[in-house]
């Protein structure tokens, strides 16, 4: 499976983006999808995590992170609202085969390259 991550940029606090990730290769539907992030100095860690009967989120991004998947198009998203400085790093997507939605990043099988980002004050 590969894993392309887009729509990161550079925004104020308060903003929105909305991160896209296309997946090729594998059985899409079957994957637990995944978003991690990784800030300088900082462990990769989880975010968002989705699969075909639920969702689930890191609690300081809950309420204002939507995580969604496309199975016909092979993508997920990650709408991100009322963004804050705190929420600047790398982010990536991630798909493993896993039971539920691991947050531990050793679970995922494969990893887009990442995008970036920052959210000034």
């Amino acid at each position: 499976v590969q894993l392309q991550a887009s729509g990161g940029g550079l925004v104020q606090a308060g903003d929105s983006l909305r991160l896209s990730c296309a997946a090729s290769g594998g059985t899409f539907s079957s994957y637990t999808m995944g978003w991690f992030r990784q800030a300088p100095g900082e462990e990769r860690a989880f975010v968002a995590g989705i699969t075909w009967s639920g969702d689930s989120y890191r609690d300081s991004v809950k309420g204002r992170f939507t995580i969604s998947r496309d199975n016909a198009r092979n993508m997920v998203s990650l709408q991100m609202n009322s963004l804050k400085p705190e929420d600047t790093a790398v982010y990536y997507c991630a798909a493993g085969r896993s039971l539920g939605i691991p947050r531990n990043p050793g679970m995922y099988d494969y990893w887009g390259q990442g995008t970036q980002v920052t959210v000034s004050s």
